[in-house]
């Protein structure tokens, strides 16, 4: 079976990675391309496998590490459709492909219905969403989600996962575990709350819902940008990934050990019982807020972003990282895990 003419037409060899990753580390993919439509994937698929190539999918690249020489085939989606299935009284339910750009999305989600309003300005897409189970500001995309489907890479059969089969947690998902790397996303429907009940539990939006006159869903989205922009760098100025470290859950005793020693400690009890920590407070208190190892540095208003000149590559961050996490482990006992995925 020979590819379609689509699919040779978008092949592309010794492609270069660089620009699309937000941290802008250096690598080359042995060949990239860009799948329109679902006939496409397949016989890009059927390419892969009769080259013996590995297959990697990429989202906007805000989540990943790259390091170095990618061998085989990269493949990014450039599905862009969005489709009402229907709904009831209470949800309406939207077909989304995983191509979209996540933001932009949020911004649309508004004309079908409600809840994924304190996810604007998140960058990657749609179809990188579950994977992480990206969260902000108290809501989580894994809460809107009803399903989603792609084709399994190991079988090369098409699935579609319930929102329940996804095991979302906190940063985590059944595709960074048993699915990790081996499933193509092409896309997700989410279930939207037709009524506009925003969650304002986060302390700069609940005090900019007090002194505002009416919050509405364009309005709790701006001011979410807003937000985000003071507190992160655009990944296009300043190349970074965004949080790189996940907020570590430790047992109340062992929360209650640390705050006894540092009264400060910002913590956040959780339904199980656990405690989360405030991973950018420990960075800070170690020292590391604002400092740079060559390329390599730690954002100078959010510790919990690292950023780099442009002139990074993996072993640099990776050094930073490491010098992070041993720090924040002398120090607090802590230890610190990464979100980004090596890719």
């Amino acid at each position: 079976m020979k590819p379609s003419a689509a699919a040779a037409h978008s092949l592309q060899y010794d492609f270069d990675l660089t620009r699309h990753n937000t941290l802008r580390l250096p690598a080359r993919a042995q060949a990239y391309a860009r799948f329109h439509s679902v006939s496409e994937l397949l016989s890009l698929l059927a390419m892969a496998d009769r080259e013996g190539w590995p297959v990697r999918i990429l989202g906007g690249g805000s989540n990943i590490l790259l390091n170095g020489e990618v061998p085989g085939l990269v493949l990014s989606s450039a599905m862009t459709g969005i489709r009402l299935l229907g709904g009831d009284e209470q949800y309406q339910r939207v077909a989304v492909d995983a191509g979209c750009h996540w933001h932009d999305w949020v911004c649309r989600s508004t004309e079908f219905g409600h809840g994924l309003e304190n996810l604007a300005l998140i960058p990657g897409s749609v179809g990188a969403s579950p994977v992480q189970n990206i969260g902000a500001y108290g809501t989580e995309a894994g809460d809107y989600l009803e399903s989603l489907t792609g084709i399994q890479l190991s079988t090369r059969q098409w699935r579609t996962l319930a929102a329940s089969e996804c095991r979302f947690a906190y940063r985590d998902s059944v595709f960074k575990r048993e699915l990790a790397g081996d499933f193509i996303v092409t896309r997700v429907v989410f279930r939207l709350r037709r009524q506009f009940m925003p969650d304002l539990s986060y302390g700069p939006l609940k005090a900019w819902s007090e002194s505002t006159e009416q919050v509405t869903p364009q309005a709790l989205i701006a001011e979410v940008c807003r937000i985000r922009s003071d507190k992160l760098p655009d990944p296009e100025v300043t190349p970074n990934a965004g949080s790189f470290f996940k907020n570590p859950i430790v047992t109340a005793s062992v929360a209650q050990q640390l705050q006894a020693l540092h009264p400060s400690l910002p913590v956040y009890p959780q339904a199980s019982g656990k405690v989360k920590l405030a991973a950018g407070w420990l960075i800070e208190q170690a020292g590391w807020k604002g400092r740079w190892l060559g390329h390599v540095g730690v954002h100078d208003r959010q510790a919990l972003v690292l950023v780099t000149d442009g002139q990074a590559d993996y072993a640099a961050l990776r050094q930073l990282q490491q010098a992070i996490q041993r720090s924040v482990m002398a120090q607090f006992g802590v230890a610190l895990e990464p979100e980004p995925q090596v890719f």
